[in-house]
């Protein structure tokens, strides 16, 4: 009995099919006059990527053999106008019978980004460079774990004689060779397994590794497939350029802040008072804005306070209080629609309990650990129903707002993975800060210049080492 074809081979032959088809229908003889050569650089728009600021390329995925319909609401204009704002190179999505794509996607995704289109298909046939070109791309997807050598140098010359770049898929080391020798500019490794569809994150890893006395200075490098928070990014990236990004962003409802959830991280400001400090936040790339109700805090707002800064931009706002009534938390919850309600006092299990009940999955639950800045451990209960953990300073009977900072040496390493760090947090420390291996930060009175007024320059001073770590 002989072997059932691998997922890629069954692709490939079913391509090599419509190729024909397509063929017939759409001569290439009917469309090749009105090609003209590329007008979007794509070597251009990654020679600028580095380990330190990767580049992104950002992908518009409807479905996928590994995870089936992703993205069931394929709003493609909708799509582009998010990733115009991020991406170097957006990557669209062509083949049909697999992931639901369409050639036409190319152009209708064009005419509203100034990015350089990918048109991400399985190559194979000449016809389909013409056809990506004549669709309006400025660079095609050339995978050697389908394509011999000469097949390759054919379609890659092809493609650069019509102005397109090529982004080279390598998943081996044979293929990561084989790229090499014949000369890719932008080489990808593809952390998934085409094959089996298993994905293995450090497979650029090793192979950066094992070939990096070869690899041309010139060269970029992309990581593919399996990036989904910013925590991969900050692992991977000293060994690769760029991130090409599709299917953890098309299973996202909220696309906008999945995006910047990946490029920057789940950083907070907390202790917003002014529209122009919210507008300054978000233009900045911190994922959360913090707003405080608790009562003895020098920056809290009332709800017509908070309405009047939520229009601002689109932040996932979190509400900060301390053993306030649960009904009073739900209610402003519920009014500002916040992503997330932070407790910041002593409030037990039973209460976190009945809170959760009330906001019925709609808005995160955060806590406060108040660490005393003389303290040797961090104390501290896991509860379930708590999504993200706040490590702040305490200072005597102050808990949070004290701009102290206590000991990181002694957080724990399994509370790391679901905790923002807080506490005295400035320019002046935020790159230790972030060695951590928490979450993220969460700033507050190391970038005001006093009380509830932010400082732009110390805002953005920070923002500037959170996109270099």
């Amino acid at each position: 009995m002989q072997n059932q074809p691998t997922i890629l081979q069954k692709i490939v032959q079913d391509k090599a099919v419509w190729v024909d088809n397509k063929q017939k229908t759409f001569p290439l003889s009917q469309f090749q006059q009105q090609i003209v050569t590329a007008d979007r650089d794509f070597y251009a728009a990654l020679a600028a990527a580095s380990h330190q600021v990767p580049a992104y390329i950002l992908e518009c995925k409807k479905a996928s053999p590994s995870k089936g319909l992703i993205r069931a609401e394929f709003d493609l204009d909708a799509i582009a106008q998010v990733y115009k704002h991020y991406a170097s190179v957006i990557s669209v999505l062509t083949d049909e019978q697999y992931f639901q794509g369409d050639f036409r996607y190319i152009e209708q995704v064009k005419r509203q980004t100034m990015q350089p289109i990918l048109c991400k298909d399985f190559m194979i046939s000449p016809y389909q460079v013409y056809l990506a070109r004549y669709s309006n791309a400025d660079a095609i997807l050339l995978m050697l774990s389908v394509l011999d050598d000469e097949t390759y140098r054919t379609l890659a010359d092809l493609a650069h004689s019509l102005g397109m770049g090529v982004l080279t898929e390598t998943s081996t080391e044979q293929e990561f060779e084989r790229a090499l020798a014949l000369g890719a500019k932008v080489i990808g490794v593809n952390n998934r397994d085409l094959h089996t569809l298993t994905v293995d994150m450090n497979r650029i890893v090793r192979l950066v590794e094992k070939y990096q006395e070869q690899i041309p200075a010139d060269v970029r490098l992309i990581s593919e497939s399996g990036i989904y928070d910013h925590t991969q990014v900050k692992a991977i990236k000293p060994f690769a350029h760029a991130f090409l990004i599709g299917s953890s962003l098309m299973g996202s409802a909220d696309l906008n802040n999945a995006v910047r959830s990946v490029i920057f991280g789940e950083n907070k400001v907390c202790g917003l008072t002014r529209p122009q400090d919210v507008k300054a936040v978000y233009e900045n790339g911190f994922l959360y804005g913090g707003l405080i109700f608790a009562e003895n805090s020098p920056r809290q707002l009332s709800l017509r306070q908070a309405q009047e800064l939520v229009v601002n931009a689109p932040l996932r706002y979190v509400g900060v209080f301390q053993n306030q009534a649960v009904e009073f938390v739900e209610k402003i919850a519920k009014q500002l629609e916040l992503y997330a309600v932070q407790l910041h006092g002593t409030e037990d299990d039973a209460y976190i309990a009945e809170l959760s009940a009330k906001l019925a999955g709609k808005t995160q639950i955060w806590q406060a650990i108040s660490v005393d800045v003389q303290a040797e451990t961090v104390e501290y209960h896991d509860n379930p129903l708590v999504a993200r953990y706040i490590l702040d300073s305490k200072h005597g009977a102050q808990q949070g707002g004290t701009g102290r900072v206590f000991d990181w040496q002694i957080i724990p390493s399994e509370l790391k993975p679901k905790a923002l760090l807080a506490g005295g947090i400035s320019a002046e420390n935020i790159e230790q800060a972030l060695v951590q291996g928490c979450l993220g930060v969460d700033l507050n009175s190391g970038v005001e210049q006093h009380k509830g007024v932010k400082d732009l320059a110390k805002m953005t001073a920070c923002a500037e080492k959170i996109l270099k770590a």
